[in-house]
């Protein structure tokens, strides 16, 4: 089942998105050359403490066998997403994706930046880029009455209309989020041929498309988490929840709420 959130529970998971922002910009700075992944990691630790939030990631996958052990999925060049934070340290020029989730009195946030560390190449620059501005089409797609599949067709849309050729991730999706990290609906980011879900007021949607300078095929590493690219190529992920209100779309876990980007679709209830 979809859930339907009340302005209430927005507002909440406004709380728990403004954590993430938080604990991304912190993270993001401290993503330097010399720095190790477990570093960075102890970052949005601190972030998460000082808020008495709890992470959406710290021991996720328990019941399968492999409890994630980090705060945040930290991935560096051609690993993907899922990355594990440990003893890698940070090089110049590397592309650096940070995924990050909090929750708050029950309600999570979650979010996804990618950055290169110091000076990048400038086809790691158009790809990082890229995967922004098509969350950005997504988001803008977003709206009461739509389809899940509008979202799918926006991100698509763009990402085909680049100059440059990405592969998009077809195994990982966005996803439905609220009272729990992971629900229905799924958020792929490309356009299928076939019905998907109804968008309302109170759906909250993570959004984020997942882009590679080759092809989408991957590979899942024997840690039982890290996604690299089969071909080895550089990947980037960009990632925000956002909601539906009843005044309009709600980057939750931008410091904005999206207003900069949305202009009269952005639609908060409190800020």
């Amino acid at each position: 089942m979809i859930e339907l959130k009340t302005p209430d529970e927005l507002r909440l998971m406004r709380r728990a998105g403004l954590v993430v922002a938080e604990g991304l910009d912190a993270m993001v700075a401290a993503a330097r050359a010399g720095v190790t992944t477990a570093e960075v990691d102890a970052v949005g630790r601190e972030v998460l403490a000082r808020h008495g939030a709890t992470s959406s990631f710290l021991g996720y996958g328990a019941d399968y066998g492999a409890p994630f052990p980090g705060v945040a999925c930290i991935s560096t060049n051609n690993e993907l997403v899922h990355g594990i934070p440990g003893e890698r340290v940070l090089q110049e020029g590397d592309v650096v994706s940070i995924d990050f989730g909090a929750i708050v009195d029950g309600w999570h946030g979650d979010a996804a930046r990618t950055i290169i560390v110091g000076a990048g190449a400038p086809e790691d620059e158009a790809l990082i880029a890229a995967t922004r501005e098509a969350f950005w089409a997504g988001a803008a797609a977003m709206r009461d009455g739509g389809r899940v599949g509008d979202v799918s067709k926006a991100i698509e849309g763009y990402v085909k209309g680049l100059p440059t050729r990405y592969g998009t991730l077809r195994e990982y999706t966005g996803h439905g989020i609220g009272s729990e990290m992971h629900m229905e609906p799924d958020v792929p980011n490309w356009h299928r041929r076939r019905p998907t879900p109804r968008l309302s007021v109170g759906m909250a949607l993570a959004i984020e498309p997942m882009l590679t300078t080759g092809t989408h095929q991957t590979l899942e590493l024997d840690d039982d988490w890290t996604v690299v690219s089969r071909d080895g190529s550089n990947g980037s992920h960009w990632e925000n929840t956002v909601a539906i209100t009843e005044k309009g779309i709600w980057v939750l876990t931008e410091h904005d709420g999206g207003a900069a980007r949305l202009g009269e679709l952005f639609g908060p209830l409190a800020d």
